[in-house]
């Protein structure tokens, strides 16, 4: 195996070449968490956002960049995960467990994610997103996610299918 060329680096991406096969990198990131939250009154904590590459929005579960933060570089994954789920959902988590890992993209993309369940949440402001981010959260009860989802893509949105495996864990804990 031959080693690797980057083919082009941009801010946050690089294009790089093994062989024949041609695939993506972060620059500026470990790793990704998504985050499967629940509340108290058994609702499923989902977020809707614009997402440029596909001009629509998309409804997906809480998720972050790992160490993109200048000065936090090597935040640890947890850490990560509480800060993305209060920044985009309002919703702040007393811990995370870990329940798996994977890439979501093996054909285009390094990047693996990092699925983690978050504990107890208690709603502390509005959530939204940062300055760069249009995010509206959702809270939506267990009961009605599918049929929720299924409205939501008649609207045209875009469900990502990690929602499915998110509940896919959830299902695990009964």
């Amino acid at each position: 195996m031959s080693a690797d060329r980057t083919l082009y680096e941009g801010e946050f991406l690089r294009l790089k070449r093994r062989d024949h096969w041609e695939y993506v990198e972060r620059v500026n990131a470990r790793g990704v968490v998504v985050i499967v939250a629940v509340t108290d009154d058994d609702e499923l904590l989902l977020v809707e956002q614009p997402r440029l590459p596909l001009q629509a929005d998309v409804i997906e579960l809480p998720a972050g960049l790992v160490g993109d933060i200048a000065g936090a570089e090597d935040e640890a994954m947890e850490l990560a995960a509480i800060r993305e789920l209060e920044e985009e959902t309002g919703y702040r988590a007393q811990g995370m467990t870990f329940l798996a890992e994977g890439p979501p993209s093996a054909g285009l993309s390094s990047e693996t994610l990092s699925f983690y369940r978050a504990g107890r949440v208690t709603r502390v402001d509005a959530g939204g997103g940062d300055d760069s981010e249009d995010i509206i959260p959702h809270a939506i009860p267990l009961g009605d996610v599918e049929a929720w989802l299924v409205e939501r893509e008649a609207q045209g949105k875009i469900i990502d299918p990690k929602i499915y495996a998110g509940l896919y864990f959830l299902g695990r804990e009964d």
